[in-house]
């Protein structure tokens, strides 16, 4: 079957860059600081929030990202599936607020997260925290870039030097088995990711249920930062699948990811204290 040429990422990656800045400006201009949002908010059929923002934010990006690449099927949080983009080549995969409730409670970590999937790999990432006034990008092959400046995972190699992130159960499960530096908890899961690629904390841990919304982005910026997010046998995330749903993660600097999987296979083997 005959395919387009593959869209060149650098010449579409400033006019998406562009479009996350400007969505994110949707989103700040009902975010208060330390506040409760200005947002009118309500609960989804499946209990979690969304905001008016969300709304706003997934309508904007959809307008502009169609006009980029109109080819490309679209995978967004707040927008009903579609099983047409299991055919497409391309896919736009999106989430308007990724960290939703930090969003609606003032706090900064929320992101507005845009990849691009050929054949269900990322080419093409960003993460922009308006908030925090951080937009992380990368382009498969090509690294990874915090405003600007180019970002690479921590060295840190053993896991009683790293810090590491995730839900209170995880790390406390994990602690029973290795001593480690619980970091700040992140809302986010593509901050989570982000602030790996950065060196910001050296790994974080992803409990069941991440959809590739949360992840598609972060996950091409920590992989040409350096570090890797795999599941808990060592495999790769597979995007674009019928259901976009992911069981559990983990993520780091190429150094720590053997011990840590070791340390989860231990977990699950039945092993929960420290050797």
């Amino acid at each position: 079957m005959n395919r387009p040429p593959m869209p060149i990422a650098s010449d579409l990656l400033p006019a998406v860059r562009e479009s996350c800045i400007e969505a994110g400006e949707i989103a700040l201009a009902l975010f208060r600081p330390g506040e409760k949002t200005a947002a009118r908010t309500w609960s989804k059929s499946g209990g979690s929030p969304v905001t008016e923002a969300d709304i706003g934010v997934d309508t904007f990006l959809r307008i502009q990202l169609s006009v980029l690449l109109p080819d490309a099927a679209w995978l967004s949080e707040e927008t009903v599936d579609d099983a047409l983009r299991l055919s497409r080549r391309f896919v736009w995969v999106v989430d308007p607020i990724d960290g939703t409730r930090a969003f609606m409670s003032g706090s900064p970590d929320w992101a507005v997260c845009v990849a691009l999937l050929d054949e269900g790999v990322p080419i093409l990432g960003v993460v922009h925290a308006p908030a925090c006034r951080a937009t992380y990008t990368a382009i498969r092959g090509a690294g990874a870039f915090l405003n600007g400046a180019a970002i690479s995972a921590s060295q840190v190699a053993t896991l009683k030097e790293a810090r590491i992130a995730g839900p209170k159960p995880m790390l406390d499960a994990l602690a029973r088995l290795e001593a480690f530096e619980p970091a700040d908890k992140i809302p986010s899961l593509a901050l989570r990711l982000a602030r790996i690629a950065d060196g910001t904390i050296d790994a974080g841990l992803i409990s069941p249920d991440a959809r590739d919304w949360d992840l598609a982005a972060a996950d091409l910026i920590l992989n040409e930062a350096g570090g890797r997010m795999t599941g808990g046998e060592g495999q790769p995330a597979i995007y674009n699948r019928e259901t976009p749903v992911h069981g559990m993660l983990v993520a780091s600097s190429n150094g720590l990811a053997e011990p840590l999987l070791r340390a989860l296979q231990r977990l699950r083997d039945g092993q929960p204290q420290r050797i």
